[in-house]
């Protein structure tokens, strides 16, 4: 079958089991996932859905999110549109039919009930997490992940295409096509500023253009000749920062125009006010202090991974984990873009990557501590490749966190490799990524540094080994206690009021929806179908 009809086939077998194009209200995709705005979330068919062979999982958050995997949600998004407009057409007012129900009779094979009540005993506890996230600081994190989410494509592009001319540069290759390169890899970056105003304005209620034109003053070559308060001001000053809050600003003062402002002046007066007032507060005001705030990240990055080099890398990279589980991961999107925009790179990504690492090593050990257990071992084998390229939320919501330990000895695995590289950093061999986004194997493309690419792929993958090694033992030696071990390591499952997946804390939910997610650090939320495993962290 084409790429295109079976990219086709994936949008068709979804569409039916989310409820039919009736029941969709809003489509969109991010790296991994297709997300849909549900009108009846009773309507879909979770189990279905997990079981097609395209899909990796279901998160449930503000949207519901189908795990599709890089590069497929991108081809799958515009069928799934297609059908989803076609099924409008053709039944306009025909009501969304309800998800197939299972036949009678049919149940879960033994081999897969472990891995089941496993998965939903992590769904619990996602679902628990989810209701603490729903604070306003939580949700004003979620609004700043929603604006740079989109540009991470970009990113990732060009700074592969960055990281490629640094090769062909240094290898004195095609000198002639090197500045071409140079200009696809800066121009997105140099313009970046524009596209976080635009997503800015859209993301808090405003008219998106406008967010834009205003942002666009920051990186216009014309400030240069503007003194403000006796200082001359640089092209660019105050990057994604100054652009979030010029952006920010023209959506209250746009907000205030449509209250005050009379219908028939709307059109004139409020676009012009909009870009003048915020306009002239980010010229004197916004471009100065983020410029500060900005470069204050910069030194404080560098002067903490020169000094405190190991023990930060530990820290950081035994805390990401958690983080990510917290939701609280999104407030490092824009120090890494203001890392990148003002070094080429970002020095925090690769040391955080090693968190995914320990999940992998520690999911190993579950492996082979659980022999017995085909079920879990299934899962596992299934999420592994995933995890292996940065995407370890269903090792997470499925294997880890619900067994309790093994996720506390994840963690302390990617302690283990964020110190190994730390401590090259603070030995003066920086290891930087130039996008964010990936992980994993997935980041070694968009690597960059100050001692030339082979030392920055060897310290990288040096840490990625000590990550898998340390999560390994740390799991396999003090990741289960023998009431654990029994409960598991049988070759049927336990029933539902025996399986206690944190250590015989509290009985599994019997809820049948389990966990499916998948997305890099920088994009979290999971859980898999313990069935097919989907992909993780």
């Amino acid at each position: 079958m084409a790429t295109e009809d079976k990219n086709r086939a994936t949008a068709a077998a979804i569409l039916p089991l989310v409820g039919g194009a009736a029941n969709v209200a809003s489509i969109a995709h991010c790296m991994t996932r297709l997300r849909l705005g549900l009108h009846d979330r009773s309507l879909v068919d979770d189990e279905a859905l997990k079981a097609l062979p395209a899909v990796m999982g279901v998160v449930e958050d503000d949207t519901y999110q189908i795990v599709l995997g890089p590069g497929t949600v991108a081809r799958v998004t515009p069928e799934f549109e297609h059908l989803a407009e076609e099924g409008r057409a053709a039944t306009p007012a025909a009501s969304p039919a309800p998800a197939p129900a299972p036949a009678p009779g049919d149940a879960p094979s033994a081999s897969a009930v472990s891995a089941d009540e496993l998965a939903a005993q992590g769904a619990a506890i996602k679902a628990q997490q989810k209701a603490k996230n729903a604070t306003p600081f939580k949700l004003f994190l979620r609004k700043i992940a929603n604006i740079f989410v989109p540009l991470i494509p970009a990113l990732i592009g060009c700074g592969i295409i960055a990281g490629l001319n640094g090769l062909l540069v240094n290898l004195e290759w095609l000198p002639a096509v090197t500045p071409a390169l140079a200009a696809m890899a800066s121009g997105f970056m140099a313009l970046i500023a524009v596209f976080v105003g635009y997503n800015t304005a859209k993301e808090f209620g405003g008219t998106p253009i406008l967010g834009g034109a205003v942002a666009a003053i920051i990186v216009f070559p014309g400030v240069a000749n503007i003194d403000a308060f006796g200082q001359t001001l640089s092209p660019g000053q105050g990057g994604v920062l100054g652009a979030l809050g010029a952006a920010v600003l023209a959506v209250y003062v746009e907000k205030w125009c449509r209250r005050w402002v009379p219908e028939a002046l709307d059109v004139l007066v409020t676009p012009t006010l909009t870009v003048l007032i915020s306009g002239l507060v980010t010229i004197f005001g916004l471009m100065y202090v983020a410029g500060e705030v900005s470069s204050a990240i910069g030194t404080f990055a560098d002067w903490l991974l020169s000094n405190g080099g190991a023990g930060a890398g530990f820290v950081l990279g035994g805390l990401f984990l958690p983080l990510v589980m917290l939701g609280l991961h999104q407030a490092l999107i824009p120090i890494h873009t203001t890392l990148i925009e003002q070094q080429g790179y970002t020095v925090l990504l690769p040391i955080l990557a090693m968190a995914g690492a320990g999940q992998v090593g520690a999911a190993v050990a579950v492996y082979f501590r659980l022999p017995r257990n085909e079920s879990i071992r299934r899962t596992i084998k299934s999420a592994l490749p995933a995890g292996l390229l940065g995407v370890g939320e269903p090792l997470i919501y499925g294997v880890s966190l619900p067994l309790g330990r093994p996720f506390i000895t994840a963690c302390v695995g990617g302690a283990f490799g964020g110190g190994f590289v730390g401590l090259f950093n603070q030995l003066g061999d920086t290891v930087g990524s130039t996008a964010i986004g990936p992980s994993g194997w997935a980041l070694f493309p968009l690597l960059d540094g100050n001692h030339g690419l082979g030392s920055t792929i060897a310290i990288y993958g040096g840490g990625l080994l000590v990550g898998y090694v340390a999560g390994f033992l740390a799991t396999y030696f003090f990741g289960f206690g023998k009431e654990l071990l029994a409960e598991f390591n049988v070759s049927q499952e336990p029933t539902p009021s025996t399986v206690a997946a944190t250590g015989g804390t509290s009985p599994a939910p019997t809820a049948t929806t389990g966990p499916d997610h998948r997305d890099h650090p920088d994009h979290p939320d999971p859980g898999p179908d313990p069935a097919k495993a989907p992909a993780g962290v």
